[in-house]
């Protein structure tokens, strides 16, 4: 299956700079900042700087070195936000939403940290 990979869509665009972002953390391949909409005191989107549709997109096409970057600035994060249970935190959770029955928004890959608060169940069901 292909990935069509928008270059216009509005994390690519905070990339390249066209629209800023409040960042909360960057490496050299990925970058971490606050939601614009947060929906838990703690929400901060973690994305890679390469062009990567989904989770598979990425775990399949990335390269060692951006897949390690990013799950490490995702750990850190956590870490530097107090919310690993390992570490006395309360707990967190790390969401990626892909394609339409996903609900993803913007088609860059990218992982939702959210905590600070009791999220509730994730799924409903049907």
């Amino acid at each position: 299956m292909p990935f069509d990979y928008d270059d216009q869509n509005v994390f690519a665009r905070i990339l390249r700079g066209e629209i800023p972002n409040d960042t909360v953390a960057e490496t050299e391949h990925s970058l971490a900042f606050n939601d614009i909409g947060p929906k838990a005191p703690t929400h901060i989107l973690v994305i890679p700087k390469g062009p990567y549709v989904s989770h598979d997109h990425f775990a399949a096409q990335a390269s060692d070195a951006e897949i390690a970057d990013f799950a490490r600035l995702t750990a850190r994060v956590i870490a530097e936000r107090n919310l690993s249970p390992g570490t006395g935190g309360e707990g967190y959770r790390v969401i990626s939403n892909a394609g339409a029955h996903g609900v993803q928004e913007v088609a860059h890959y990218h992982v939702h940290i959210l905590g600070g608060r009791p999220l509730g169940r994730m799924v409903e069901s049907a």
